[in-house]
């Protein structure tokens, strides 16, 4: 069986890594189904051979290997992607539905007057004797035929299918093959991101080859032992919204390499970058897209501890991953573990977090609403005017930070379903999550751009 692989030019022994995207033909060494992350394979082009991210490799006559089929996909990731800057009307993806096992979607950009640019989504449904039809007057063999033929006409649809979505990299699961704790001689610390009480961030390469983001860890900040248990817990949470963990270096001082994000930390993003200039519609997507990861981590029973804008990376599409989850835990400098210290997020944390260290996937929410505050003041520090010690006492009392400007009433009224006193009364982040997809049709349809927001 021949595979179709879409990756950069594959060195012997080392991961491709893909910021350049081309087709290739290869085919595994043994014919026995591979499996894992990484698998062995031989180019049919010049017959090397070497290691490949399995998640880059589809057989070469399926639906996988076609371009425009963009696989598991949520409804409101493909808006993402079909509005970027640059997307004509008619751009266009395939899909797995949401809502039928076995059925397809085609979500395809638009525009109208009323709407502006927009996206349609269209249910693509299976026969009995496996054909595929939008409606039923036009039944296809195959989705291949389908999308051919809506190609050629509009037949219907909103517009011609015209040009194929680009295409986002999937991530690999790690840096290459048995990659994981690296030497530190591997990585090249090339441009300082950023520096924080405990360390730097750092745009670097990993064997002359990958662009990768390096967090160093001063000395003494946490047991070596304690954040290589973690960091297996943390590689294993592998999902579109997380910033994924490529490879430690696991001797002090301590290095974390994970994924470059272009637009850096969303909180100097929207104080200092592009994000100075974003509307409401564009900061509740971003919010929407850290609930979706959060979502996730609430689904594994896992806690983030520390969730903030300077915790969030933003890539250059507007992607929003989490960083840093579950590190929190494991800092043991005394002016962070008494949560009463110059270095503790006092203004982000729930009360019982920062009274009596009860950290909870409730106590996340809590810090979510405070996230929320970031956004739409575009950066500013909650609670200004307060030091840690009265917000705390504060906010003990009953005391919650008013609507921001510009705000709109409905958005401040989550923020203080995320700050109710009783945990258990906090909403899940499944449900902020749908709150958020949908805001500007079940919550906000009258929404006009405001001066501010």
């Amino acid at each position: 069986m021949s595979f179709s692989l879409a990756c950069t030019d594959v060195k012997i022994g080392r991961a491709p890594t893909a910021p350049h995207l081309h087709h290739m033909h290869f085919q595994p060494p043994s014919m026995s189904a591979p499996e894992g992350d990484w698998w062995e394979a031989r180019s049919i082009n010049t017959g090397q051979k070497g290691y490949i991210p399995s998640n880059y490799v589809a057989p070469a006559d399926s639906i996988q290997a076609e371009e425009w089929y963009f696989g598991k996909m949520g409804r409101k990731d493909a808006e993402r992607l079909l509005l970027l800057p640059g997307n004509q009307r008619g751009t266009f993806l395939a899909r797995e539905s949401e809502t039928t096992k076995g059925a397809y979607s085609l979500s395809i950009r638009d525009w109208d007057e009323m709407k502006g640019d927009n996206v349609k989504h269209y249910k693509i449904r299976k026969l009995d004797n496996g054909g595929y039809y939008i409606t039923t007057r036009a039944q296809f063999e195959t989705l291949q035929k389908l999308v051919k033929h809506y190609t050629e006409h509009a037949d219907g649809l909103c517009h011609r299918l015209t040009t194929v979505c680009p295409t986002v990299k999937p991530q690999t699961q790690g840096l290459a093959k048995d990659a994981w704790e690296i030497p530190r001689e591997s990585l090249r610390l090339e441009v300082k991101l950023g520096q924080g009480c405990f360390g730097e961030v750092w745009m670097g390469t990993w064997n002359g080859t990958t662009k990768v983001a390096i967090k160093t860890l001063k000395p003494g900040t946490m047991s070596p032992e304690a954040f290589l248990q973690e960091a297996q817990i943390m590689k294993k949470l592998r999902h579109d919204k997380l910033v994924p963990l490529y490879a430690v270096v696991s001797e002090e001082p301590i290095y974390i390499v994970t994924e470059f994000m272009g637009k850096g930390s969303l909180l100097d993003f929207l104080k200092e970058g592009d994000g100075k200039f974003l509307k409401l519609p564009q900061l509740v997507d971003m919010a929407a897209q850290i609930a979706d990861g959060m979502a996730f981590i609430e689904r594994m029973n896992y806690i983030h501890r520390d969730l903030r804008a300077a915790n969030i990376l933003v890539a250059d599409n507007l992607v929003c991953k989490i960083a840093d989850f579950g590190l929190a835990r494991l800092i043991e400098d005394n002016e962070y573990t008494a949560r009463q210290g110059a270095k503790f997020p006092i203004k982000w944390t729930a009360p019982e977090a920062a009274l009596y260290g009860r950290f909870t996937i409730k106590s996340d929410v809590w810090s979510f609403g405070i996230l929320l505050t970031e956004l739409v003041t575009k950066g500013r520090v909650p609670y200004p005017g307060m030091v840690n010690r009265e917000v705390l006492e504060q906010v003990e009392r009953g005391y919650r930070m008013p609507c921001p400007q510009g705000c709109p009433e409905s958005l401040h009224e989550m923020m203080r379903h995320c700050w109710k006193k009783e945990p258990d009364e906090r909403p899940t982040f499944e449900y902020i999550q749908s709150f958020l997809e949908d805001y500007f049709t079940a919550t906000e349809p009258q929404y006009q751009p405001g001066d501010n927001l």
